[in-house]
């Protein structure tokens, strides 16, 4: 029975996904605290992380394969700097990017949580 619950697409990929949602918190976070630092070059989540997941979902490949991808933070090759500092953040750009994080964080959260609910109704028997 526990089996099924960890060797489903659902679990490993929420999972990991939630693994990617908390270090884009911390790369927005970062951002946002280097806001009025000279020449400080906007990072995000790195775009292989993204195709790399989305090939190995559409292939099909064993939940393993998604294990073995790591979510990375990189600069943002498409943030342009609007400053003569040479600065590449947008703090209301942040702030809306760090809404959508957060909504990401909480629905996956809940995914992840209603499956180790499912655990513990297989170990216990009991849903409370």
């Amino acid at each position: 029975m526990i089996d099924p619950l960890f060797k489903s697409d659902n679990f490993p990929l929420a999972r990991k996904l939630l693994d990617a949602s908390v270090l884009r918190g911390n790369a927005i976070a970062a951002n946002i605290a280097n806001a009025e630092t000279p020449g400080y070059r906007r990072v995000d989540l790195a775009p292989s992380f993204s195709r790399e997941l989305a090939s190995i979902v559409e292939s099909g490949a064993s939940t393993s394969a998604i294990d073995h991808i790591q979510p990375q933070i990189a600069e943002d090759q498409f943030a342009r700097s609007m400053r003569p500092d040479g600065n590449t953040v947008d703090v209301e750009h942040e702030l809306v990017e760090m809404n959508k994080n957060t909504v990401d964080y909480d629905y996956l959260t809940e995914i992840v949580s209603r499956d180790i609910r499912q655990l513990k109704v297989a170990i216990t028997g009991q849903p409370n």
